[in-house]
């Protein structure tokens, strides 16, 4: 594909053969949409069996499609659309992770009404995520935002009970707001430059006043879908009140899908404007806070939900260092592939086990191999070497530090230490014989699970070796 592509470059000349070039770029976010409309026609023809292998190959496709993508960097679309490290990290990252939710989801839904829908909503969602992880313009900003808040709404008012109704309806009003602040303080930013290309940022450096009103816009409105506090309130109701395998997607898709924007964002933004100390600021409050509000947490989704509070938090480390340390990127890429592993993993678990800390009681003695998964997951999430998430945050600390954030690292440091009394809140029930319970067979999610540990395990080898041997 990089060869044809090189070609198409080479030949230059009429629209048709650039678009045709623009079209092979974005080849796997086609795959994905095609992947999502295959999967409601199967919902219609009352085929969900088929919709779910269906899904899985077409995301997996997509993900192959990508693969060539590696190394390029450029632009699609007059530049509105970016090709490069981030956006083609992203689709390796979250399109396998989708699949996996997918996958997850079938244990959930299985033979209930609309099935096959779940499957189209998740792809659907995914695409809006790649629309903001490889966003060049702030239109798309806007469009990766609408299209995978919708896919998102749907998906926590899925169960339809009480319960989840409530949820998605706080998710759609916070949703609804923090869209409308973050379209509203755009404006200023094209009145200010004179165009939606992120690529003329730059010339916010001389409108201060324009610059800080489209931060806050855009602080809203991903903060929004990544969950940084103050703008999490949604998450711990919406992850709750949805099906497990959901909250599970939620929890990694749109969350990293919106970081790596706000990255291709921060990437073109002027540091003069003050957005590195804003960003981190918002780093620190989402760490502390996030950790703090999982300590009081009986429900593990709520408890999880607030852990993904805090690990956005982490992530912002790397995207206050954009355009500042070389690190940033591969920090961001590293850190968002470990996350979704050993995240994935731990809500493969609770499908099997339950919704709350009792249900998780005695399962390291009854389900030994389950347990053993549980804990690597959650001390993965602490960065505990050698596994993943270690190196992945070692990578944002050190991308931190050399953009000049040495106190950001220090709080997240600290926050790694307070997050080990979280998860241990987990683990100390599940090796206590008071109570035996049996996680259930669920083959499905069984093998989610088998899969996220060997991402997590493996990942965690790859970086020990890679940066080791770089070393």
């Amino acid at each position: 594909m990089i060869s044809l592509l090189q070609g198409m470059q080479g030949m230059g000349g009429g629209p048709e053969m650039r678009m045709a070039r623009d079209l092979a770029l974005i080849a796997p976010e086609i795959a994905v949409l095609l992947t999502a409309v295959g999967a409601l026609v199967f919902e219609m023809l009352r085929l969900p069996r088929v919709a779910l292998p269906f899904t899985v190959v077409g995301l997996l496709a997509a993900t192959a499609l990508a693969l060539p993508l590696l190394g390029t960097e450029t632009t699609a679309f007059m530049d509105t659309f970016r090709v490069g490290p981030l956006g083609v990290w992203a689709k390796l990252a979250l399109l396998p992770a989708t699949a996996l939710c997918a996958l997850l989801a079938r244990a959930e839904v299985r033979g209930t009404d609309r099935e096959g829908t779940v499957y189209a909503l998740l792809s659907f969602t995914a695409l809006g995520a790649l629309a903001l992880a490889g966003a060049g313009d702030v239109m798309f900003l806007v469009l990766g935002v609408l299209l995978s808040s919708l896919g998102s709404f749907a998906l926590v008012a899925y169960p339809r009970d009480e319960r989840s109704t409530e949820a998605a309806m706080k998710y759609f009003v916070f949703g609804s707001v923090t869209g409308a602040v973050m379209i509203f303080g755009l404006t200023h930013w094209f009145g200010a430059t004179g165009s939606t290309l992120l690529s003329e940022l730059g010339r916010l450096e001389g409108a201060p006043l324009a610059a800080a009103f489209g931060l806050v816009a855009v602080a809203a409105g991903l903060g929004y879908k990544a969950a940084i506090a103050p703008f999490h309130f949604w998450a711990p109701d919406a992850y709750d009140g949805a099906p497990v395998s959901v909250a599970a997607f939620l929890s990694v898709v749109p969350k990293v899908g919106a970081l790596f924007g706000l990255a291709q964002v921060a990437s073109d933004l002027p540091a003069g404007t003050g957005w590195p100390l804003v960003l981190a600021a918002l780093a620190a409050l989402s760490m502390t806070y996030g950790n703090l509000a999982a300590l009081a947490q009986e429900n593990v989704v709520r408890l999880l939900a607030y852990s993904s509070i805090a690990q956005s938090g982490y992530f912002l480390l790397g995207v206050v260092a954009v355009g500042q340390s070389d690190l940033a990127v591969p920090a961001l890429v590293v850190f968002a592939a470990a996350y979704a592993a050993m995240n994935l993993g731990a809500f493969a678990v609770v499908v099997r086990t339950g919704r709350r800390l009792g249900d998780l009681a005695g399962l390291g003695y009854e389900s030994p191999w389950t347990g053993a998964a549980m804990v690597v997951f959650l001390i993965s999430l602490v960065g505990i070497p050698p596994l993943a998430g270690f190196f992945g945050k070692l990578l944002l600390f050190g991308a931190a530090i050399d953009a000049g954030f040495v106190w950001l690292a220090v709080v997240g440091i600290l926050n790694s230490v307070l997050s080990l009394g979280v998860y241990l809140r987990v683990v100390v029930p599940m090796y206590r014989r008071q109570k035996l319970v049996a996680a259930r067979p669920a083959p499905v999610a069984r093998g989610v699970q088998a899969a996220a540990l060997a991402l997590t395990l493996g990942i965690g080898l790859l970086a020990q070796i890679f940066f080791g041997g770089g070393g």
